[in-house]
């Protein structure tokens, strides 16, 4: 069986040779077909590639990004073939014992058709001037063992012919395209697993930090879940996603309530109202053991908050530009 491989890439060329080699490795022996996406028209790839890698690149306008993580994907999909496709991010380092155990349960297994993919624990590491340093030892907190996943992220394999029953990953949306595509599959009858062992390590800059929100809601990463709202006004799914943006839509109605608190009651209002954040600042500072954490947290909240009513607002992104092969 030949595996599919797609890496979509997005500012993030850096980290790309590490997450090549350890694909490389983790792939040793297999035959396998890799797809590099990159999503902006500026975007690079190495100045040389095995024969088993290809690259596409978005068109459009330069500075942009002219393909959503989801259009990424699906041009990576469409390109590498395999009955099973494995997505990774550019800054993302595979396991070869993950990948060889997953490979033996979700698809050498009889009986197991119901199975749309599989994904893992996931380590990160951070990156700064004085070196690399651990974060969290379980990024999206899935645990040590085997279990039932409501979705995969960063790391992904997942049967093909699932992922064109559900018609593969929503192209409109700015984020939240692997919790959105996760809530498809379910609701189709597929199943998602997370796997023991570590699955891999995720690279990046010192988080969390301020700069990151302001990275954030230039590359619109804060108006997918809106977006996703608004898609899914009226459909199986939407509560769900209400759920999962449970603390931003609280976040929001508390900034809310300050200008309704004036309009009630004048300054003795808003004076009463401003004890609620102060109240959940000194909660944060006392959970977080940090001033800066907690004020961190509030920001981060406030940010995704208005972001999801920027994208509820706005809807979907347009149709995602070409993508073209790139020479190396």
């Amino acid at each position: 069986m030949t595996l599919g491989v797609v890496i979509p890439c997005y500012r993030q060329e850096r980290f790309l040779p590490r997450t090549m080699a350890a694909l490389e490795g983790a792939l040793a022996g297999r035959p396998w077909r890799g797809v590099l996406v990159l999503s902006s028209p500026d975007g690079e790839a190495p100045a040389s590639l095995g024969g088993s890698w290809s690259a596409l690149r978005a068109a459009g306008p330069s500075g942009t990004r002219a393909l959503t993580p989801g259009a990424a994907r699906n041009a990576g999909f469409a390109a590498c073939g395999g009955e099973w496709v494995l997505f990774t991010d550019a800054d993302v380092e595979v396991e070869r014992a993950w990948l060889e155990r997953a490979l033996a349960q979700v698809v050498n297994e009889p009986g197991h058709s119901r199975i749309a993919g599989a994904w893992g624990r996931i380590e990160e590491w951070f990156v700064e001037p004085r070196g690399e340093r651990p974060g969290s030892r379980d990024l999206y907190r899935v645990g040590e063992g085997d279990a039932e996943a409501a979705y995969t992220a960063t790391l992904s394999l997942y049967r093909r012919s699932s992922l064109e029953h559900v018609g593969g990953y929503d192209a409109r949306l700015q984020s939240e395209e692997d919790f959105e595509l996760g809530l498809r599959l379910r609701r189709a009858g597929f199943r998602l697993l997370t796997l023991a062992p570590l699955a891999a390590r995720h690279w990046s800059a010192p988080r969390p930090s301020f700069a990151e929100l302001n990275r954030r809601w230039r590359t619109g990463l804060c108006f997918g879940p809106g977006q996703a709202l608004r898609l899914h006004l009226g459909r199986p799914g939407f509560a769900a996603l209400l759920r999962r943006n449970a603390h931003y839509l609280a976040m929001l109605a508390l900034w809310l309530a300050a200008p309704l608190a004036w309009w009630a009651g004048g300054a003795r209002a808003l004076a009463a109202w401003a004890l609620f954040p102060a109240a959940l600042l000194a909660f944060m500072t006392l959970r977080k053991a940090s001033l800066k954490l907690a004020l961190h947290s509030l920001a981060n909240w406030s940010v995704m908050a208005a972001g999801m009513v920027v994208g509820f607002a706005r809807g979907g992104s347009p149709a995602p530009a070409p993508a073209r092969e790139v020479a190396c």
